[in-house]
Order: C-alpha cells, then structure tokens, then sequence
C-alpha cells in the first residue's frame, strides 16, 4: 500500500476534484458523501451535511490523491487542509505505527473500526503533521 496526500476543502470539493480530474485526464471520480453513512440516532447528520463530500480519490499521474469537505462546524484554515494517510492491507503494522507516532501527539480519533474500514484512526504529531490511519483489505 502506500501514502497518500489527503486534502480536505470546505464545501467546494465536488468542484476541485472534478476540475482536476479534467485538467489531469482521469476516470471520473465516485463521491461518498456525509449522506451516504449509516445513520447514527446519536449524531443526526445536520441537513447541510448531506451532500457535502465524505470521501473521494483520484489517481493522478499514478498517486492517489484523496480529498473530502470538512464536516460542518470543524475548523478550516486554507494551506493546513493537507493530511498524509497512510493506507495499509497489514493491520499489525498499521497499529505499530500508529502508536510510535503516538509520541508527542494529540490524538484526534483512536483506532477503530469504522463502516468504511475495519481499523481507522486520526493524530497530529508533535511537529503538526496531520496523520491519517486506514486498514484496507486487499480482497475487494
């Protein structure tokens, strides 16, 4: 598996992975959008939520690029909406690595399953890279 550059827009999304996938010639991209998860009676998905884009990619030149709008209410600074997410088939390594990376930083959301992947998780390290963990199987 590999690193990917994951950038993240607030509500333009849709918008910028479409140009890019024109200016860079790829497939068309699929979205999943907020509105596509499983409902959560504990978190109502507020209505301008809905079709803002959760997650998306596109393989640009042979690198993933992955991209999604920031959920309502979270914060958004332009030139800090870049994360590295490190996607692994190995859940070992990926937890191994998770927690050195642990050192200095301020966990954002712990290891866990979630419905889109058995083993998920968020941190900034302690020099302020935003940090992005992903099991993701190899039978598809």
């Amino acid at each position: 598996m590999a690193v990917d550059v994951y950038l993240n827009f607030s509500g333009n999304c849709r918008e910028a992975v479409e140009f890019y996938a024109q200016v860079f010639g790829t497939e068309a991209p699929e979205f999943m959008t907020f509105g596509d998860s499983p409902p959560n009676p504990e978190y109502p998905l507020p209505e301008e939520a809905k079709n803002l884009i959760m997650h998306t990619r596109l393989n640009v030149f042979g690198s993933n690029v992955m991209f999604s709008d920031t959920f309502p209410g979270m914060p958004f600074v332009p030139g800090n909406n870049i994360s590295l997410a490190v996607v692994l088939d190995d859940e070992e390594a990926l937890r191994s690595a998770f927690a050195r990376l642990q050192d200095g930083a301020e966990v954002k959301m712990d290891l866990q399953e979630t419905f889109w992947s058995k083993c998920y998780g968020m941190l900034t390290d302690k020099f302020g890279v935003q940090w992005q963990f992903s099991h993701e199987s190899q039978a598809k």
